[in-house]
């Protein structure tokens, strides 16, 4: 099993403890968590699906992304309301960054903001992930994954905004 394949099984497991139905809006990633999430375990209990928002036109459109820079945190955090209100999800992630090559709206390659929603409120991350394009995804979707298991099932001290 892959790493990736293991924390959606996490995922799956904390929904199923909490009962807990997810959703994920994503950019960068565009479609990769989904996919990953669709192939864990029960799946069709506790994951209800995304929007794979690449354009900033659908962002703004189908999300309610406000106009603005796209890879921000405003942003990622606007991404998963958007998606938590269209599911009715408990718990939400999105996606939103460059996977390169070169820079986007001022931010280096590599760059990304994960966002999260849930009844207790949202928050984000920001990242800077080394690598080709490909790579760049895939750590993406490893982080977005750990936020999922965290929101599902957070620690002790693990509110509000944290960078990585």
């Amino acid at each position: 099993m892959s790493n990736l394949q293991e924390r959606a099984e996490a995922v799956a497991g904390a929904a199923k403890d909490t009962g807990a139905r997810v959703a994920v809006a994503e950019s960068l990633t565009s479609g990769r968590i989904a996919s990953e999430l669709g192939r864990a375990t029960d799946a069709s209990d506790w994951f209800l699906g995304g929007v794979v928002a690449y354009d900033t036109g659908v962002k703004q459109q189908v999300l309610g992304v406000s106009p603005g820079p796209v890879v921000s945190a405003r942003c990622a955090i606007e991404m998963a309301v958007g998606v938590q209100r269209l599911c009715r999800a408990d718990v939400s992630v999105s996606v939103t960054g460059v996977g390169g090559p070169g820079s986007e709206e001022g931010e280096p390659e590599g760059t990304v903001f994960l966002g999260w929603a849930t009844a207790d409120g949202t928050g984000s991350e920001r990242h800077r992930f080394d690598g080709d394009p490909s790579e760049v995804v895939e750590q993406t979707v490893a982080a977005a994954l750990r936020v999922l298991v965290e929101r599902l099932a957070p620690a002790e001290g693990s509110e509000g905004d944290a960078a990585e």
